[in-house]
């Protein structure tokens, strides 16, 4: 044995000395493997991260568009009933000034049927007595006279 531990072992060398040396270096090869295990776990997070961060800008981009297309269908709908209501009271206004005016003339016919009445009766009357007819006159003229002066 002492042939062989010769061999693995400098001469000045023991064997609690290369123990010690070869656990410092298993120590650093810990050390290091410890090291690139975090940098791998931490890149792997930042990875993560980031698929989470454009995954979250996806998302927004997508309820932005679903957002647009709301506002736009609604602004339709908005449109469309606001053409509707002006269709209605454009309708409505038609319908109130044909209304009017199928009044307005049937006033009119009433009104020149009560003319024609009064035109009638007068004649009728100013046939039948001439003289209160003009004495009448005289005293409308008279009264009207007198308030012009005032």
């Amino acid at each position: 044995m002492t042939g062989s531990r010769e061999r693995n072992f400098r001469h000045d060398e023991t064997f609690s000395a290369h123990l010690t040396a070869n656990s410092s270096e298993f120590a650093m090869s810990i050390a290091d493997g410890e090291t690139r295990m975090r940098d791998w776990i931490d890149k792997a997070t930042a990875e993560r991260l980031e698929k989470d961060v454009a995954a979250v800008k996806n998302d927004i981009a997508a309820l932005t568009d679903q957002i647009t297309d709301a506002l736009n269908t609604f602004a339709n709908s908005a449109g469309k009933q606001a053409r509707r209501g002006y269709k209605q009271a454009r309708e409505n206004v038609d319908s109130t000034l044909d209304d009017m005016s199928e009044r307005g003339s049937a006033m009119m016919g009433a009104a020149q049927d009560a003319y024609g009445s009064i035109e009638e009766t007068l004649e009728d009357a100013i046939t039948a007595r001439p003289l209160a007819t003009v004495g009448i006159a005289l005293g409308i003229g008279f009264l009207i006279g007198v308030a012009w002066r005032r």
